[in-house]
């Protein structure tokens, strides 16, 4: 039984989260606050598994809230809720970076409460399994289980020489994960680098911004038609998939809307097969920390055609999902910690790039 905590001022919007999360057998709430304030005193008292924080406030907002909750409980999973608006993706980005592990969207119209009901059920419940690392029940395992066995990719990587693009797919965790790597890279880092975070509208424009002020690189939210070039950071727009193209001499973007993808668009599969089309085994492909198993047949295509996949390993991934469905498939070249990912692209393309000199 998954113990829950759920803060916001809304007498509304508890009731329904309650009343969303009451249907799960698996699923306890213990308690409810209307600010951060009373959320810290009830975290200590009830010490729930999860706690599910409204961002907008009074008394203690949920930014604050989440900087006091990690300051004492810092492995404590955390979901915020947030608007799609620009303001609630510029506050949910923050509450990320600071400490958050995911967030889910309040319903548009809170007036129609079997569907409100039904947008909360269907967004947080997988999140909390998956943050909690537990299996939901009756429904199977909502992660790969922790003893599943991580055998490495036995495909020789880099068969069409020295890496010509990076490819990256990440969902739960993957902002601060993805901020990580991508500040760590050099202003000379020599590749196009192409990102699917499984964000909504508005989330992944201000995302891309956020990312761009803070790296070396350029980054930028794809539009259809850019060229694909080297140091430039290119994020999938939310509700689009994002692919690679090659037109005339050069390589750029495109942007569909077909059907999503594992629940997911963009997806992480639409853009590797676009890549393994394109670029064959001259790829370098990463999945990082999320739910769920997008970038598994992705990752499939481009082994098959001699890339090199590399997983963030379970011990520093929020979710082990996505990371952990290539891995444990056996498709992963390394699983590597995620502070080790920057040094291995960068190894490996100035590795590739003197063997490619010498040859």
């Amino acid at each position: 039984m998954v113990s829950v905590l759920v803060v916001d001022d809304s007498v509304v919007v508890r009731r329904l989260i309650v009343d969303a999360l009451s249907e799960d057998p698996g699923i306890q709430v213990v308690g409810t606050a209307p600010n951060g304030k009373v959320a810290l005193s009830k975290i200590d008292m009830l010490k729930p598994d999860i706690v599910t924080l409204d961002i907008e406030m009074p008394v203690m907002d949920g930014l604050t809230t989440i900087k006091e909750i990690r300051k004492v409980h810092p492995r404590l999973p955390v979901i915020m809720f947030s608007t799609l608006t620009s303001v609630g993706a510029s506050a949910t980005l923050e509450a990320l970076a600071s400490g958050a592990s995911d967030y889910v969207t309040k319903p548009a119209n809170v007036g129609s409460v079997a569907e409100s009901i039904k947008s909360v059920r269907e967004q947080i419940i997988p999140r909390i399994y998956a943050l909690c690392k537990v299996g939901a029940p009756a429904r199977g395992a909502v992660r790969p289980a922790p003893s599943a066995p991580v055998s490495l990719a036995r495909t020789p990587a880099g068969g069409a020489g020295a890496p010509q693009i990076v490819a990256v797919g990440c969902s739960t965790g993957g902002p601060d994960a993805l901020s990580k790597v991508v500040s760590a890279l050099p202003a000379t880092f020599p590749l196009p680098i192409v990102v699917v975070q499984h964000m909504p509208q508005v989330f992944t424009k201000m995302f891309a911004e956020r990312l761009d002020r803070a790296a070396r690189l350029k980054v930028v939210e794809a539009q259809a038609g850019m060229p694909v070039q080297a140091g430039t950071v290119y994020i999938a727009p939310g509700d689009y998939h994002m692919e690679v193209v090659r037109r005339g001499g050069g390589v750029s973007t495109n942007l569909q809307q077909g059907p999503p993808e594992n629940f997911c668009r963009p997806a992480v599969d639409v853009l590797f097969r676009s890549v393994a089309a394109v670029y064959g085994g001259a790829t370098l492909a990463v999945i990082l920390t999320g739910m769920g198993q997008d970038g598994k047949r992705g990752s499939e295509g481009l082994v098959a055609k001699g890339a090199e996949v590399v997983a963030q390993d379970e011990a520093t991934s929020v979710v082990w999902g996505m990371p952990g469905a290539v891995a444990t498939a056996g498709l992963a070249h390394s699983v590597l910690p995620l502070n080790e990912i920057s040094n291995h692209l960068i190894n490996r393309v100035a590795g590739g790039r003197t063997a490619r000199s010498r040859g």
